[in-house]
């Protein structure tokens, strides 16, 4: 089963922006990710996003 960038996005819901991928790693972790979510969100570029339109991007980016 792969990961889809609206499943992504609903799980991320209620994040503090910006928000950087080891932030984001970290609170998947806490929040019961799955192993498969925790390895997408890690091929995110190792930048700081801003906004959630920003997010949205990167992630269509790695789950296509």
């Amino acid at each position: 089963m792969t990961v889809s960038g609206a499943q992504l996005q609903e799980f991320l819901a209620g994040l503090d922006y910006p928000v950087s991928r080891e932030d984001l790693v970290r609170w998947a972790q806490e929040n019961g990710a799955s192993t498969e979510t925790l390895q997408t969100l890690r091929t995110l570029p190792a930048e700081e996003f801003g906004t959630p339109a920003e997010l949205g991007e990167a992630l269509v980016v790695v789950t296509r």
